[in-house]
């Protein structure tokens, strides 16, 4: 058999772990211009559950002032459990790291979007994720020493 036919993927589950939204200004925040500032906070988490099977975290907070005071703050856990065999370790990096992030995030976008408008705030369409940038910058931060400089050369 070659390589690629005993890689598997599957996804077994996709649910909401946590969610909180909050709008600590709330009524005054309706009364003022809307001119938002929306900031996104992103991380995520893999944890092996078994042999072959992974639990991915993919936390998203998104807090958006409005004239230096916040208008509200949404958090969500989107999560997945993944069926994931036969990659090597740099492929199972990448596909916990990057590719089931990906799967999550547009979940997580739209439990975000639908919290927002049942706030009564317009609706936010976070922009695309590109995972694989993020991914590539974290093995950049990890291959540096603890300060800051790159790694000599060998």
């Amino acid at each position: 058999m070659t390589e690629q036919a005993q890689q598997q993927f599957a996804i077994q589950k996709i649910y909401v772990r946590d969610v909180s939204f909050e709008s600590p200004n709330a009524p005054a925040v309706f009364t003022g211009e809307w001119q938002p500032e929306v900031n996104l906070d992103l991380n995520t988490q893999a944890d092996p559950l078994e042999e072959g099977v992974f639990h991915v975290d993919l936390a998203l907070t998104v807090t958006v002032k409005n004239q230096d005071k916040t208008a509200f703050l949404v958090e969500v856990h989107q999560c997945g459990i993944f069926n994931i065999s036969g990659f090597d370790d740099q492929q199972m990096g990448h596909m916990l790291g990057s590719y089931c992030p990906n799967i999550l995030f547009p979940y997580a976008r739209e439990a975000i979007s639908d919290l927002v408008t049942k706030g009564g705030f317009p609706p936010l369409l976070l922009a695309p994720v590109n995972f694989d940038a993020l991914y590539a910058q974290h093995l950049a931060q990890q291959q540096q020493p603890a300060g800051g400089e790159p790694a000599p050369a060998h």
